[in-house]
């Protein structure tokens, strides 16, 4: 295929028109995946232009679509960084598609959170579990365990994004996988477990599905904590966060410098303000743990399931997890979907 003709592809992938495209080229700063309804990079970005004065336009990819973006305009680069999946991120750098920029606040950046060559460094991170619209549900229960969701009762009801495109699609499967008893090398308990959720009509969109979670349109949603909280805090419905019962994962969130970016001095005053004591504080006003070792606000943390129930998180090997995804998705494409 043609760069030409990847561009295009990955053009068409993520809902661009060229006019979007012409506004990008336009601002003083351009991150791919920045969707205002994640994370509440809607705050963030009215935050860069007050702040900063940095003009930079939201967009509404998701990790893969940004990085096979990326790799079309490798030649001509529109972007100047992208906010990522930790896992796309370490396949960015591997892909030549970055270059090293340690921002400031970067050494308060756990290792493990961050590449030490400044290629990727996390910038908040949200534990997996289920978004629940409790009035969709109608008088079933709250699921309470990943296997509740086979149940027959939750026929149509459950939601997952693209495991093979988006990264919190690829997470649930790691969820999944680490509390059904898999490894980072053995990712049959996850493979057996979506095969028998197919079963029971799952709704699998591409693409953020906060909305439809709070329209009802999407019941159960494999989703992030602060998506949840957001929601049952923020919107009107009844909404519930469940951490469920055989464990999760938590997942960080990476920013990159592409390689050769073209507004660089202003690509890196936007990173440097996202790791900055008011960045992250905007970060945990939308339920984000920050990436630096910042206790939560006590209004915020109040606001979270207990510490109790955050213990059944587990630890994963991301860079693992990642060298797996590949096969995963080629199984996942030929046997599920």
């Amino acid at each position: 295929m043609s760069l030409r003709s990847l561009f295009l592809t990955a053009v068409a992938a993520a809902g661009l028109s060229s006019a979007c495209l012409s506004t990008a080229r336009a601002a003083d700063a351009i991150c791919y995946n920045c969707p205002p309804e994640w994370a509440d990079w809607a705050t963030m970005l009215k935050s860069l232009k007050a702040d900063l004065g940095i003009d930079m336009p939201s967009d509404n990819k998701n990790s893969g679509q940004a990085v096979a973006q990326i790799i079309a305009e490798k030649n001509g680069p529109v972007a100047d960084m992208a906010y990522l999946g930790v896992n796309f991120g370490i396949s960015a750098k591997a892909q030549a598609l970055t270059q090293p920029y340690k921002p400031a606040k970067f050494d308060e950046i756990p290792a493990g959170q961050k590449d030490p060559e400044g290629h990727w460094w996390t910038v908040h991170q949200g534990t997996l579990g289920l978004f629940v619209n409790k009035d969709a549900l109608g008088n079933k229960p709250v699921p309470a365990c990943w296997r509740d969701l086979l149940k027959p009762e939750y026929k149509g009801l459950v939601g997952y994004l693209d495991p093979t495109s988006a990264a919190v699609g690829y997470v649930g499967v790691v969820a999944v996988n680490t509390a059904l008893g898999g490894t980072e090398t053995d990712y049959s308990p996850a493979l057996d477990f979506f095969k028998a959720l197919s079963k029971n009509d799952p709704i699998v969109p591409k693409q953020t599905s906060y909305a439809r979670t709070v329209s009802g349109e999407i019941p159960i949603l494999f989703d992030y904590d602060f998506n949840a909280y957001r929601a049952k805090y923020t919107e009107k419905g009844n909404f519930e966060f469940v951490l469920p019962c055989e464990g999760t994962v938590s997942f960080p969130y990476v920013m990159t410098m592409v390689k050769n970016a073209p507004h660089p001095d202003s690509a890196k005053k936007v990173l440097d303000y996202l790791l900055s004591d008011k960045g992250q504080a905007i970060w945990t006003n939308a339920y984000l743990r920050p990436a630096r070792p910042i206790a939560l606000p006590a209004a915020v943390k109040a606001k979270f399931l207990p510490d109790s129930d955050y213990a059944r998180a587990k630890a994963v090997d991301w860079g693992k997890a990642q060298a797996m995804q590949k096969g995963f998705s080629e199984k996942y494409l030929a046997e599920v979907r």
